[in-house]
């Protein structure tokens, strides 16, 4: 059972959490402030070095087969305005950069795993890891998997505490167009860079409405070489794609190839690169194994509807698949309030998220137990 005071102790952790700017690459502060609070509470909280100046934060139970790990991210992305960035509260809403994605998630996490070693002493078989840089390179899960395998992993990312055994793939693609630098008075369309990457973002456009329309695309940045009064040598663009589980990864490559190369057949002025930066598969779990039925065991118990949904935004989750583990998302927030100016989330949720995190560790540990 939560302590009487888990809620205020929530609350207050939040607010600290949200309070701190903590951006991908510069998380050494908040980091800083979990260490010590972890510690205070006597964990052994360790730090995981992910560059000199950077790391994770790891609760590894000693002497325990660890069945599962829980996985919060304690950076976000940068702040559309630094004087506002802060945490701000209106009745059940938690206001901030960071609210909704994750730092609700992480301090749900967090106080669940001090409930249960403070209410017994003992560890659950569950890790818990606060990690760095999910939200540029993912270098934080990438340090924690080449060093430890679990075979579970619950991930608090928003998901409006629906649980998600499904995750679309993504690819982060960079296009490049080129051509020569010349007065702007004798520009010839045909051979302008910009107008090339125009009407390339326009084709493939029209071909993932109309032949992919299950495919979520996004036009991330657009910028062309500073020229001045001239025509630029270069234009590039980043496009996200975010795909379902099931959908055909190479297929897809090879159309998006296609695109270019036939650009370059009818344009013999053209000059343009696709590269894709990243590639990460999407999956598919069932809802079978201990921490699957454990979690249905707990919404049961919470009288909570069970709703699976699969999670449609880029994760960790994808590098922990790829490396062998079977990760969860679960976790208080939406992702329509994600990355916004006005991020927000319902505290009531996080509390909700907190208790559904105990829960598990809770039965977990009676599972082990001899």
């Amino acid at each position: 059972m939560l302590p009487a005071d888990h809620p205020e102790n929530l609350r207050n952790l939040l607010r600290s959490l949200i309070n701190i700017y903590s951006p991908s690459g510069k998380e050494q502060e908040i980091v800083a402030f979990l260490y010590k609070y972890l510690k205070g509470a006597g964990l052994p909280v360790k730090l995981q070095k992910i560059d000199k100046d950077r790391s994770n934060l790891l609760v590894i139970p000693p002497k325990t087969e660890v069945l599962a790990v829980l996985i919060g991210h304690v950076d976000t992305v940068a702040a559309y305005d630094l004087d506002g960035f802060g945490c701000r509260e209106e009745d059940d809403l938690i206001e901030g950069l960071g609210a909704s994605d994750m730092k609700g998630g992480c301090a749900a996490v967090i106080e669940a795993y001090m409930a249960i070693w403070k209410e017994r002493r003992s560890f659950p078989p569950v890790a818990l890891a606060l990690v760095s840089g999910e939200e540029e390179e993912g270098d934080g899960t990438q340090r924690l998997v080449k060093e430890y395998h679990f075979p579970w992993a619950l991930i608090a990312e928003p998901s409006g505490m629906r649980p998600c055994f499904s995750h679309y793939g993504y690819f982060e693609i960079q296009i490049t167009t080129t051509g020569k630098r010349k007065h702007a008075s004798l520009a010839n369309p045909a051979q302008n860079p910009v107008e090339a990457m125009l009407r390339l973002l326009i084709r493939i456009s029209r071909s993932l409405t109309g032949n992919r329309p299950e495919v979520v695309y996004n036009i991330r940045d657009l910028s062309s070489s500073r020229s001045g009064f001239a025509v630029p040598e270069r234009c590039d663009a980043w496009l996200d794609l975010h795909l379902p589980p099931s959908a055909p990864l190479g297929e897809i490559i090879m159309e998006l190839e296609d695109i270019v190369a036939g650009e370059g057949r009818e344009n013999p002025d053209f000059n343009g690169t696709l590269s894709f930066i990243n590639v990460h598969g999407g999956y598919d779990l069932p809802e079978k194994g201990q921490i699957p039925e454990t979690l249905k065991k707990v919404y049961a118990e919470l009288q909570l509807p069970w709703q699976p949904q699969a999670f449609r935004s880029h994760s960790d989750a994808n590098l922990l698949w790829a490396s062998g583990t079977k990760p969860v998302i679960l976790g208080p927030g939406g992702l329509e309030q994600a990355h916004s100016p006005d991020e927000f989330v319902s505290f009531e949720q996080v509390l909700l998220a907190s208790k559904v995190y105990y829960g598990l560790l809770a039965a977990l540990t009676e599972d082990v137990r001899p």
